[in-house]
């Protein structure tokens, strides 16, 4: 198989099914701090399709869902059409909730999409977010991740070019603190600045990052050991700056992007965890050193990184990158700190 640089690797289940591994530590608790859930021309994930994920042998007890424009209503004011997603987790949720689909508590929290650039109509439809997701509703996400470079896309949807710089945008970030909602951001390292910028305008609100910050790999940042040696020196001064900021959270997870550059999709056998692991070890390892573990999260990405590995495996792989660490400090990091910043209740029969 050809790498093409599309947003998403095609999720192929007969290739999936050439790698299984029995589940690392199996008793731990895990809360998967960042999913989708949609039903698209490019395939259906749903509760089924998620739940089936989830029963693959490792613990889940809860999830995030996380904004991916899917459910929005087809009618009314635009502004009030990213409702109708909070609408269908909260659905979601409560499917879960009822014990059919598992133990786990699937979209037990939701992160949203709102515009923030609305000026004063931010406030009703954030309330009327609040109404309709059963009080899940934990955070906003909106697009930001950008590049003027055509083979580096992640999204469909491409926001504008410095939407972390308009006062209007700023000025709805803020906003959030009043209802008590957090930030997620999924940027490139090369916007890891301006995320800086926004952050630290910002410091009531807890800003959220998404996917390791963002390495790229691919367009102009593919190529020779020493080019990524000086990537990584970027994306980590980058992340230096926001780690800085103590309302600033790190999500490991989302290298099964086709931006990251890395090729699993392409070969004849899917990874195995302990490639994954060997693969994003320096990823790993410098976050955890500038973030800590109680400010750092794992998250599956799911199913956008299916395409790259399963679901069973990705854990492993994360379990394999832990084994070095405390049992209080895995603790966190699989479930402690997205319960924390999401505001989960991961006690009794779910710790």
């Amino acid at each position: 198989m050809q790498i093409v640089h599309a947003p998403h690797a095609t999720v192929r289940l007969d290739w999936l099914a050439r790698r299984v591994e029995p589940e690392l530590a199996p008793e731990l608790a895990i809360v998967d701090a960042h999913h989708h859930l949609w039903d698209r021309q490019t395939g259906r994930y749903l509760a089924e399709e998620f739940g089936a994920d989830v029963g693959c042998g490792h613990r889940i007890v809860s999830t995030v869902y996380v904004q991916c424009r899917s459910m929005m209503r087809a009618s009314g004011p635009n502004a009030m059409k990213p409702v109708g997603e909070v609408e269908f987790a909260n659905g979601v949720a409560a499917m879960f909730a009822s014990g059919a689909y598992g133990p786990a508590r699937c979209c037990e929290a939701i992160v949203g999409g709102a515009d923030f650039s609305l000026g004063a109509e931010l406030d009703a439809v954030l309330e009327s977010m609040l109404q309709v997701s059963g009080g899940r509703l934990r955070g906003i996400r909106n697009p930001l991740a950008w590049h003027d470079h055509p083979d580096v896309t992640s999204s469909p949807v491409t926001p504008p070019r410095d939407r972390m710089h308009d006062p209007a945008f700023r000025h709805g970030v803020r906003t959030l603190a009043r209802f008590g909602l957090s930030l997620d951001a999924w940027v490139y390292h090369t916007q890891l600045d301006a995320l800086y910028e926004l952050a630290k305008a910002s410091p009531d609100v807890i800003v959220v990052i998404d996917h390791f910050g963002g390495p790229l790999g691919v367009g102009p940042y593919a190529g020779n050991t020493g080019k990524r040696v000086e990537i990584v020196a970027h994306w980590r001064q980058g992340l230096a700056r926001l780690a800085s900021l103590p309302n600033t959270r790190m999500k490991l997870g989302g290298a099964g992007l086709t931006v990251f550059g890395f090729d699993f999709a392409a070969r004849d056998l899917p990874p195995s965890s302990e490639a994954l692991a060997d693969a994003w070890r320096p990823y790993f390892d410098i976050c955890i050193e500038l973030f800590g573990v109680n400010r750092c999260m794992f998250e599956s990405n799911f199913p956008v990184d299916k395409g790259m590995f399963s679901y069973g495996v990705l854990w492993n792989a994360f379990k394999r990158l832990a084994s070095g660490l405390s049992a209080d400090e895995k603790s966190a990091l699989f479930s402690g700190t997205a319960a924390s910043t999401y505001r989960l209740e991961i006690s009794g029969d779910n710790a």
